[in-house]
């Protein structure tokens, strides 16, 4: 990680500029919001409220056991959307004045920290040799945002796209015609699919099922597909041909077109997160742009910025308080502020929901604090 770096044009005042777009921000924020305690509060929240919300919306607080698609399932291809953003954003500027080859030093550099840093989340070495988990959430988008990348650094957006199709129709292809080894069959099952088998097979140390990974090596290639559609996002959000509101309606609209395909592909290749299938990427990406479309034309557009403030103080710091949020335990400092649930005065739903008030206000007040003195850790 670079040293911090404190350049006031750097920091949106919640005034459209036209260096940054608010919309990216907060969206990056958005994303970080529900890691970072944004869960915690809304389950206790519906845990609290009871009835239909705990019933139903608190499930959606969970990532799908293995096919179909919850909310949270939604917050890593959010992850990979922003990272495809950024390659635009960082890239563009340093291939017209520097050419490839910073571009390349600059891509290598980030790639290589953000997996070091990924490495580090999970523990190191601290487990021996054995306890090394190659692959986690920080690893993937250190591989997603290498290759996407790659392809950005040599391609205009048509070359892209066929890269994009080519993955996940490739990977299709794999996974519903070619019958793993072993069990002598096509399967979408947990442990008898190709992506668990090559993970069982050839990825050594840690992994996080046991067997296999959620973010292993075979899902990393449709998950470039989900980096790119980021990068898609990117272009046409710069695209000085096209009106503010049109991008809105491609954005929007654009997200539906994918919901629909992916939905409909799901009825063959199931949608499945810890395997990425192809629908999944459409699907997640749909909403992604969605998303985009609607923070788009609330903010950039319409200008209705000030309730946004929270997620742009984490999106300005989203790998600092994602790795402060892996080392420091906030949940238990709120438990010292106001006392553990169990011994709240009127009951433990209400203390559960006030711990995780805190603790989610302590999260902000920490982004807050950096935003102001504009401190932004980068890579």
């Amino acid at each position: 990680m670079s040293q911090t770096e404190k350049r006031t044009n750097t920091v949106p005042n919640l005034t459209q500029t036209p260096q940054r777009h608010l919309s990216v921000d907060v969206l990056r924020g958005f994303t970080m919001f529900w890691i970072v305690g944004g869960d915690s509060f809304f389950r206790a929240l519906f845990q609290w409220i009871g009835g239909w919300p705990e019933k139903h919306l608190i499930p959606q607080l969970d990532h799908a056991a293995w096919e179909g698609f919850h909310f949270f399932d939604l917050i890593f291809p959010l992850f990979e959307f922003v990272v495809g953003m950024s390659i635009v954003f960082s890239l563009q500027k340093i291939l017209e004045k520097q050419g490839q080859k910073a571009a390349y030093l600059r891509v290598l550099k980030r790639a290589l920290l953000l997996y070091l840093l990924g490495i580090i989340y999970y523990g190191g070495i601290s487990g021996g040799v054995e306890g090394i988990r190659l692959l986690g959430v920080l690893q993937r988008l250190a591989l997603t945002y290498l290759f996407a990348s790659i392809l950005f650094i040599h391609f205009q957006w048509r070359g892209m796209a066929i890269a994009f199709a080519a993955l996940l129709i490739g990977y299709w292809a794999w996974l519903s015609f070619v019958p793993v080894p072993e069990f002598g069959a096509v399967s979408f099952a947990e442990g008898k699919n190709w992506a668990n088998w090559v993970d069982m097979k050839y990825l050594p140390f840690f992994k996080w099922d046991g067997k296999w990974d959620p973010e292993g090596l075979l899902s990393t290639l449709p998950a470039i597909g989900s980096c790119l559609l980021g990068v898609f996002a990117s272009l046409l959000l710069v695209n000085k041909n096209l009106s503010s509101t049109k991008k809105a309606y491609y954005f929007i609209g654009g997200g539906m077109a994918m919901l629909v395909v992916g939905y409909l592909w799901g009825l063959q290749f199931p949608i499945i997160k810890k395997i990425w299938t192809s629908s999944y990427v459409l699907v997640g990406g749909g909403y992604c742009f969605m998303l985009l479309g609607l923070f788009y034309w609330l903010l950039d557009l319409r200008g209705w910025q000030k309730w946004a403030r929270p997620f742009v103080w984490l999106g300005m710091n989203p790998i600092t308080i994602y790795m402060v949020w892996n080392v420091m335990n906030f949940y238990h400092l709120a438990e010292r502020i106001v006392g553990a649930p169990s011994r709240c005065f009127w009951g433990e739903k209400v203390g559960f929901f006030l711990v995780a008030t805190v603790t989610l206000a302590l999260v902000l007040a920490l982004v807050r604090f950096l935003y102001n003195r504009k401190i932004f850790l980068r890579l």
